[in-house]
């Protein structure tokens, strides 16, 4: 993979530098805000966002088994990226490709103290698995997700400390796991927040208590209007 990276007439380092090229041409205070959102600020937004997604699930949540299952899927999603980074590992270790600024000169580097190998993206494989898992929960928030994890990978080409194949084996890792592995964790992880729904003290955090007081109320009622009927069959 290296010998690749080294070759001139290798796209992805035509493209690298194409992409990092933006950086050269781009004001001091730009580059320094792109460094910022590409190794922190999207990996922020994606947390933020998924728990703007569970905030809207536990507050429109029915049923306690609905709820238990949508919220099941959004635990899925910070656990897919975790998930992703570990298989990550043995693949960095076994493709072993250095950083491109290694290889390759006149990059515009935006942060510094990157030693570890190149191949693939932490950053792209944790943006994109949260994303997809996402948008599995939720389209419209998962749509949202998938656009920052691919903002993600732009930012860390453009900032000069990944190639663009580094990115897209991080989106197709992300991606694959998040995907293969759902229906098993949605099959270990909803009975588990099913318990924790039925909780008096933490069941919160699934169902909110405007859902819980109305799946009660609408229970209520049917057990009032089945009251005097049993009555009038005493009586007769």
């Amino acid at each position: 993979m290296a010998g690749l990276a080294a070759s001139g007439s290798n796209p992805d380092v035509g493209l690298l530098y194409d992409i990092n090229g933006l950086a050269k041409d781009a004001p001091h205070w730009l580059d320094r805000i792109v460094g910022f959102v590409g190794e922190f600020g999207l990996l922020a937004a994606m947390g933020l966002l998924l728990l703007w997604c569970w905030w809207g699930v536990r507050r429109r949540a029915g049923s306690g088994e609905e709820a238990a299952s949508a919220v099941a899927a959004l635990v899925w999603a910070p656990l897919a990226a975790a998930v992703a980074v570990l298989v990550n590992v043995p693949i960095r270790g076994f493709v072993e490709r250095p950083r491109p600024f290694l290889d390759h000169d006149g990059l515009e580097v935006l942060v510094s103290g990157k030693t570890d190998f190149s191949f693939v993206s932490d950053h792209a494989t944790l943006t994109m698995a949260m994303g997809v898992a996402l948008f599995v929960a939720n389209r419209r928030f998962g749509l949202v997700g998938i656009g920052l994890g691919l903002l993600e990978g732009f930012c860390r080409v453009y900032m000069g400390v990944h190639y663009p194949t580094d990115v897209v084996g991080g989106f197709a890792l992300g991606t694959a796991v998040a995907l293969l592995l759902s229906p098993i964790a949605s099959m270990l992880l909803t009975p588990l927040v099913a318990a924790v729904e039925r909780s008096p003290r933490v069941g919160g955090l699934v169902r909110g208590r405007a859902a819980r007081t109305a799946a009660h109320d609408a229970v209520l009622p049917g057990a009032r209007t089945e009251a005097p009927s049993e009555e009038r069959d005493l009586a007769a």
